[in-house]
């Protein structure tokens, strides 16, 4: 199954056998404070350089979101924003918000195909958010959670993913334009909570078959030495089926690429290598 998600003239495809995407997490304010008071002083420039670097360090997709900045009115920024975006830089956008009025007012000046960061197994955001993914022909990553919260057991993580893709499909959304999120938490507070995704991830590809993406770093928060913690379990996601990552590029790239090669999706070794040698030449 093929997720296409498409630029004004670049697409992107996240799929089981092509390299795993990755979604560029760093236009996000939240623990960002120099973000943060740049969105709030309407100083946008900003997501500028933010867009430039990630695509430079390797983002195949780059996600927008603003609504973590406290005083900040989605509506207004969020088109701004992904407009700025899509000038910096030619990938596609994830545009990242809760709010339908937001996302519309964002998908309304976006040129192609965008990836929508999310829906939830919570009634209110399966009737609000996706309609307006029906309506622009979006695709959509869809939260394993619901109106309980996070679920602790696989099985029930399993289950909304399901809830998700028939909602979706009752209204005309194809199961390849939907990404499930089985949500990272951190083993630091849940000491069996890569198991759970683990196991969840297998299963939804075996009963789902939709593409899958992971905010990786969940998983180490509140641990000492982290990016040690986050470089083990992307490559153990990856093996177990996700099929993006929404992460900052500039850290784990080179450990995503060694484990797409040793899975076979690198034909040849052509990305390792070519990435290899730019660190090389930048050295």
């Amino acid at each position: 199954m093929e997720t296409k998600i498409t630029s004004a003239g670049k697409e992107v495809i996240i799929g089981e056998g092509w390299p795993t995407v990755l979604i560029g997490e760093r236009i996000n304010p939240s623990g960002r404070k120099k973000l943060s008071e740049a969105l709030k002083a309407g100083q946008l420039e900003i997501i500028d350089g933010e867009a430039k670097a990630q695509v430079e360090a390797g983002a195949d997709i780059i996600d927008v979101n603003v609504g973590g900045a406290f005083g900040v009115d989605e509506v207004d920024v969020l088109p701004r924003a992904v407009k700025i975006a899509m000038k910096a830089v030619d990938v596609p956008l994830c545009i990242d918000s809760s709010s339908p009025d937001a996302l519309m007012a964002a998908l309304k000046v976006y040129k192609g195909k965008p990836l929508i960061n999310s829906v939830s197994g919570e009634e209110k955001s399966l009737t609000r958010i996706l309609p307006v993914i029906k309506e622009y022909g979006a695709a959509v990553v869809g939260l394993t959670q619901d109106d309980d919260g996070i679920p602790t057991s696989a099985d029930r993580r399993v289950a909304i993913a399901h809830k998700i893709v028939e909602r979706a499909g009752k209204i005309g959304i194809p199961p390849e334009d939907i990404v499930i999120d089985c949500l990272a938490s951190a083993v630091g507070a849940i000491p069996d909570a890569g198991l759970i995704i683990l196991e969840t991830i297998r299963r939804v590809k075996a009963e789902l078959g939709v593409n899958m993406t992971l905010g990786a770093s969940n998983i180490s928060f509140g641990l000492p030495d982290r990016d040690l913690i986050n470089y083990a379990f992307i490559s153990a996601v990856i093996a177990a089926g996700a099929t993006s990552l929404i992460v900052n590029v500039a850290k784990v790239r080179p450990i995503v690429l060694a484990a797409d090669l040793v899975l076979a999706q690198d034909k040849r070794a052509r990305r390792y290598i070519d990435a290899y040698r730019q660190r090389q030449k930048s050295q």
